[in-house]
């Protein structure tokens, strides 16, 4: 079996920074199993399979695989397998609409050359009232215990461990200590850590919050990730849901993936109506890397 795929950078306007992507457009036919086999021979955080849509409110049905599992949504791969779809030169994203069917449901993609942006609407908000220990987690980061500002859960698809940080410099500091996670921090509401770093309140938001993060999911099989846009949609919308106000839009623009050579620039908006989170959008660039054929001469055992 001969399979076409793309490469992709997401969250990155030229080839080489953000989020690396694999992405097999005709992936039809191709058995669970070796879809998980491909997302781990390529060993980006994830990799994307396209098929025809089930729902036909839908465009496409995207699976999305981390080298260890599938998930249900995640917000690189949305971005970066519709400027794949949307490339009519294989060079560049061009212009497209398009409504993937994921594991969340319908998530609407529009691709206007380098601007990429998808809306979920309603978002799927949750959270919970438990507190994530900055204890722990200070031990799991190799931080004193007073980096840490705030700690909350939250969620849009995935869940996601918030942790705030007094500094730039100390998320830089971040040494993963995956012994310490395992012990204190896998079982817990949500095990990815996403640290980050400026000014979140509410009045900041309003105007555009800048942030500097970085994310762990080992749980995920992904040591560190160069962008997430699926927790800079849960930030934002955790953001909204916490300001204490009825009504508000609220934005952030978050750095990611400085420290491992792969800068990248996502940017999230939330809205909020009569004490609800309504919508989330998240959006950003991608480049197209290159293109190959993959052959598959049989599935291992």
């Amino acid at each position: 079996m001969s399979l076409d795929f793309t490469l992709a950078d997401v969250f990155s306007d030229k080839p080489f920074g953000g989020n690396q992507l694999a992405v097999f457009p005709e992936a039809a036919g191709i058995a669970d199993a070796d879809m998980q086999r491909l997302a781990r021979e390529f060993n980006f955080s994830e990799t994307t399979f396209v098929l025809p849509a089930d729902d036909p409110a839908c465009t496409h049905r995207v699976r999305i695989f981390t080298p260890s599992q599938e998930l249900p949504f995640a917000g690189h791969p949305t971005i970066g397998t519709a400027a794949v779809l949307a490339s009519a030169d294989g060079a560049r994203p061009g212009v497209g609409r398009f409504i993937f069917e994921e594991g969340i449901g319908p998530v609407a993609v529009t691709v206007d050359g380098p601007a990429i942006r998808f809306r979920l609407r309603p978002p799927q908000f949750e959270t919970t009232d438990e507190i994530p220990p900055a204890a722990a987690i200070a031990r799991v980061l190799a931080l004193p215990t007073d980096a840490i500002a705030d700690t909350w859960y939250a969620g849009v698809g995935l869940r996601f461990c918030f942790v705030r940080l007094l500094s730039p410099e100390l998320v830089d500091r971040i040494a993963l200590d995956k012994t310490a996670w395992a012990a204190d921090v896998a079982a817990g509401w949500s095990s990815q850590l996403y640290c980050f770093a400026g000014d979140c309140s509410a009045a900041q938001s309003r105007d555009g919050a800048r942030l500097y993060a970085r994310f762990f999911a080992p749980a995920a099989g992904v040591d560190e990730d160069p962008a997430t846009g699926s927790a800079s949609a849960a930030l934002a919308a955790s953001l909204a849901y916490r300001s204490g106000e009825l009504d508000g839009t609220y934005q952030i623009q978050v750095d990611q993936g400085v420290l491992m050579g792969r800068p990248s620039e996502l940017a999230a908006t939330a809205r909020k109506e009569g004490g609800e989170v309504t919508e989330v959008a998240v959006s950003g660039s991608a480049a197209i890397v290159g293109t190959g054929t993959m052959r598959l001469f049989a599935s291992a055992a």
